[in-house]
């Protein structure tokens, strides 16, 4: 990481227990890589950022602990810090929490902190303390829909022909062939819908799911969802397409209406769908502390 992280919010745990985190706010150029790499879907970027130091190492260059993209996407992950950075986008995580694993992406010593940033190391390491027994509940198997927009917008840019292969797919890259531009707004127009299934070739690009859309659902990862799939399995007309669609986005093995809905309701206030763990609806252990709001 390079000496700075972005300013936002101070109410975490983290600037304030057990010492008061005073962060001292200075104003940074916006990085020309923030602009390259800023979403379609996200708003303009000011020319300069509130900032604040956590290190004075003298770099003028940092990266990151983890991309934005997905990375809270399950209650075990917790970006605490977002870290000003010259290689990726803006909200990539400086500081951040994956289960009783603290990310802290500063590598000076103390001496060479703030004192700002002392009393965060400080807090963190207090923080952190605080799920030694949690473990992390999700593995990466897979990638976040953001990331279909992101290269979407790069089908100019990179010239290998290979490498969107297990990204697009073939009739998708034909059809948007030079339309960078059109193809995020395919993307765009249905976000909520994104997937990965698996091709017959092995790949798994991003595509719209049609068989949710075509319920005239809007969302694959919405508990309403989830909870209007179950109640299909009564419906004679649609109970094919729901017990095809609950296998896809749950690891469930519930044969009858009344088993899933007993499921669902012993579970709803644990239930989260994440696209790291697969384009899944999860559950979380009993008792998992969710710190999120």
């Amino acid at each position: 990481m390079g000496d700075g992280a972005h300013a936002g919010p101070t109410t975490h745990d983290v600037f304030n227990t057990p010492l008061k985190v005073d962060p001292q706010i200075e104003s940074w150029k916006t990085p020309d890589n923030y602009l390259g790499r800023r979403l379609p879907s996200e708003p303009e970027l000011p020319k300069d950022m509130k900032v604040w130091r956590i290190q004075n190492s003298g770099k003028s260059y940092g990266g990151v602990v983890s991309r934005a993209y997905g990375f809270e996407d399950s209650p075990d992950a917790e970006a605490l810090v977002l870290g000003f950075n010259t290689g990726k986008e803006y909200r990539a995580v400086g500081i951040g929490r994956h289960g009783n694993v603290l990310q802290w992406g500063y590598a000076s010593p103390p001496s060479k902190m703030t004192d700002a940033g002392r009393k965060l190391f400080v807090n963190c390491i207090c923080y952190i303390s605080k799920f030694k027994d949690v473990q992390p509940l999700v593995r990466q198997t897979g990638y976040p829909r953001e990331n279909a927009l992101r290269l979407a917008a790069l089908i100019n840019q990179i010239k290998d022909p290979n490498f969107f292969k297990n990204t697009f797919p073939a009739e998708l890259q034909s059809k948007y062939k030079g339309k960078p531009d059109g193809l995020v707004q395919y993307y765009l127009d249905d976000y909520d819908l994104i997937y990965r299934p698996r091709a017959k070739d092995g790949s798994s690009p991003f595509a719209i799911d049609k068989d949710i859309k075509a319920l005239g659902l809007d969302s694959n990862r919405s508990i309403a969802t989830l909870e209007k799939l179950i109640g299909l399995l009564n419906d004679r007309e649609h109970a094919d397409a729901a017990r095809q669609l609950l296998a896809r986005y749950t690891n469930q093995s519930e044969r009858s209406q009344d088993q899933w809905q007993q499921w669902f309701i012993k579970n709803k206030d644990r239930i989260y769908f994440t696209d790291f763990g697969g384009y899944k609806f999860l559950v979380a252990p009993e008792g998992y502390p969710v710190v999120k709001p």
